[in-house]
């Protein structure tokens, strides 16, 4: 995998601080990108798993997440409904997608696209304990696989998607410690 950055492309960070967000994006193919976030959070997995799966409260915090909602799943299994929206140099820009959901707890959220505005876009969020000063925390790392229709240019949806995702852990983290605080 092809793990160097662009000059306009967030750099990862070796050292990470419970307020930093490290972006890494790896080119998979000519249209498709691979793109993780990883944030530590000051609180233990099972709080921060909580606000993870409270799926239809996500727009409550979570910047440009418009809605969350759960649907019936035909398995029995968990599907969410979610649109993202934005407005990007005077133009809106929304996108939907029905994702299929398997909890592993306490490690692992995956997700896969069964409907949506992308060719394909799947993913998932890694939750890993760490302890710093007797406090125990969360290193949360949260990675998509992304194949935008030819419609989208993948220059412009593979930046903003490294901001949003910077912005989305930032969001998850403040909500993680004013909630239990």
């Amino acid at each position: 995998m092809d793990t160097s950055t662009p000059d306009n492309e967030i750099s990862p960070r070796e050292n990470l601080d419970t307020s930093e967000v490290t972006i890494q994006v790896d080119k998979l193919s000519e249209r498709q990108r691979q793109i993780s976030a990883t944030i530590q959070i000051p609180q233990p997995i099972e709080k921060v798993w909580k606000i993870l799966t409270d799926y239809e409260s996500l727009p409550d915090f979570i910047p440009n997440l418009a809605k969350s909602r759960l649907l019936e799943h035909p398995d029995g299994g968990i599907r969410l409904e979610q649109v993202g929206a934005q407005s990007v140099l005077n133009f809106k820009f929304c996108a939907r997608v029905v994702l299929d959901l398997e909890e592993l707890f306490p490690k692992l959220i995956q997700f896969n696209m069964v409907e949506g505005d992308f060719k394909g876009f799947s993913g998932m969020w890694c939750l890993e304990p760490y302890t710093l000063n007797q406090e125990q925390g969360t290193t949360l790392c949260y990675t998509i696989q992304v194949w935008p229709k030819l419609t989208m240019p993948i220059s412009i949806m593979e930046r903003r998607l490294s901001k949003d995702l910077q912005t989305n852990l930032l969001a998850i983290r403040q909500r993680a410690v004013q909630m239990f605080a």
